[in-house]
């Protein structure tokens, strides 16, 4: 048994990739998307109710699918962490990090001692239950860390946050960011989207990976257009929620 290689890291520099949120806890519909062409899919456990139950059984129910898991972890804490990569995750969105310090940290928690701090399991499903004898000293090169910006303060470090060795790319959160610039629930406002270009520009100066999500489709063409590597369109609810929406909308019409 070898170590699966992570797609999403191999073609993070080398083309763009378009992607999708997944929330509702659901290995079925993840199974959906996954077949509908998305090149990721992150499992959010941040703001959604995923347990590690039911994170393995969407990372199984993608397993045949071309397509890559992202896991966002409900914290950057070195215990939840550890259990998301035993558990068979490969790429990681840590949310909230606003320094360059807090950035190292999450890294440290991905990578097994002199070089981290994860605690070491050699029969993981990462390691697929003890088959994959090489998981312990193979497994770094597969592992892709990505650290969210959602704050005025991240934005003000930015570089320094990018710069960290071990950080893969960086993913700007405009919500937060929005409510962090006094705009809450206001992610479109110009102030808002101006931080958000400066952004980009600033990292595609140092060049570093970026990603975002939008759920405003004119937006998001506008990101795709500008060259953002990872680009988020949707989430589960919102194409489950504007489908129902627009089906009854035009059966009303008629």
């Amino acid at each position: 048994m070898q170590t699966q290689t992570n797609r999403f890291k191999q073609a993070l520099t080398q083309r763009q990739q378009i992607g999708m949120f997944s929330t509702l806890a659901s290995n079925t519909l993840v199974e959906l998307f996954a077949g509908c062409g998305f090149d990721w899919i992150l499992l959010d456990t941040e703001h959604s109710p995923n347990d590690l139950g039911e994170v393995i059984a969407q990372l199984q129910a993608m397993a045949s699918f071309e397509v890559s898991a992202i896991v966002r972890p409900a914290w950057s804490d070195m215990v939840l962490v550890k259990r998301l990569l035993d558990a068979g995750a490969q790429t990681l969105l840590f949310p909230s990090v606003q320094s360059a310090e807090e950035a190292a940290a999450a890294v440290s928690y991905t990578r097994y001692p002199p070089h981290g701090v994860r605690g070491v399991s050699g029969s993981s499903r990462a390691a697929c239950y003890g088959l994959n004898t090489e998981y312990l000293h193979n497994a770094q090169s597969e592992l892709c860390v990505i650290v969210q910006i959602e704050t005025v303060e991240a934005l003000r470090n930015l570089e320094a946050i990018a710069g960290v060795e071990g950080v893969d790319a960086v993913f700007i959160g405009p919500a937060d960011l929005a409510a962090s610039m006094g705009h809450i629930g206001n992610g479109q406002h110009p102030e808002v989207q101006a931080a958000v270009d400066d952004a980009f520009a600033r990292l595609r100066r140092i060049g570093k990976p970026a990603g975002y999500l939008t759920l405003n489709e004119a937006e998001a063409k506008r990101r795709i257009a500008q060259g953002v590597e990872m680009v988020g369109v949707a989430t589960d609810t919102s194409i489950i929620m504007r489908g129902a929406k627009g089906l009854l909308q035009r059966m009303a019409e008629r």
